[in-house]
């Protein structure tokens, strides 16, 4: 039987803590919530590699590394409200629901939304609430948010999700520009958001966020 616990102590030891994450609770959601589990069965015993897990075309469940590194940056606070683009199966959600007060999910692909609700139900994140529709439109009915989180790359980031930020709200996110690519963070103040880099990392842009196409005569 795999020790899928020693694993994700390993993954923290090896991956996470080398890589300047240093809080504590970021540390401890990453050693509680059960990796494994949210993603595809095939997949479990390369669950806390030390790379990201593929979910589908353009879709990943995001390095530990990089996931970790960006939940350091936002400082998120237990008594805060999260928005997670493209939550996948769930498991950045559930990391981001032992950090803070209540999350919602937005996963357009209806499988994995319905698998999504149905592992974190059953995992016992009940501050978490799964949300069926585009991601490039967020869950605005729910929000602001104080925090917002992509779960994959953009090219460039639409408007209809920064305005779902409250004011002095933090988002993070992958920006891709070619194979190139760096974690920029961004905050709003005054109604605008000033970004900031954070790291460099990579990603697969996520379905819709890449740049349209500039044509020239």
């Amino acid at each position: 039987m795999t020790d899928f616990e020693t694993r994700r102590r390993m993954m923290v030891d090896t991956q996470v803590r080398p890589s300047d994450v240093t809080k504590y609770p970021v540390l401890d959601a990453l050693l509680e919530v059960r990796r494994e589990m949210y993603v595809p069965d095939a997949l479990r015993d390369v669950a806390y590699m030390d790379n990201s897990i593929t979910l589908g075309e353009n879709r990943i469940v995001l390095e530990a590394r990089t996931f970790s590194k960006i939940l350091d940056t936002l400082d998120i606070q237990q008594d805060e409200m999260a928005l997670d683009i493209g939550c996948g199966l769930g498991y950045s959600a559930a990391v981001l629901g032992k950090l803070c007060e209540a999350v919602v999910a937005v996963e357009e692909d209806e499988t994995l939304a319905s698998e999504a609700e149905a592992i974190l139900g059953s995992e016992g994140a009940d501050n978490v609430a799964v949300v069926g529709g585009a991601l490039t439109e967020g869950a605005a009915k729910h929000g602001p948010y104080d925090v917002i989180i992509l779960e994959g790359a953009v090219e460039e980031m639409p408007e209809a999700l920064t305005d779902q930020l409250k004011e002095g709200g933090r988002i993070a996110a992958v920006f891709m520009d070619g194979a190139l690519g760096m974690v920029r963070v961004g905050l709003k103040t005054g109604g605008t958001i000033s970004w900031r880099f954070a790291f460099n990392a990579t990603a697969p842009v996520l379905p819709g966020f890449s740049k349209a196409a500039s044509f020239a005569l």
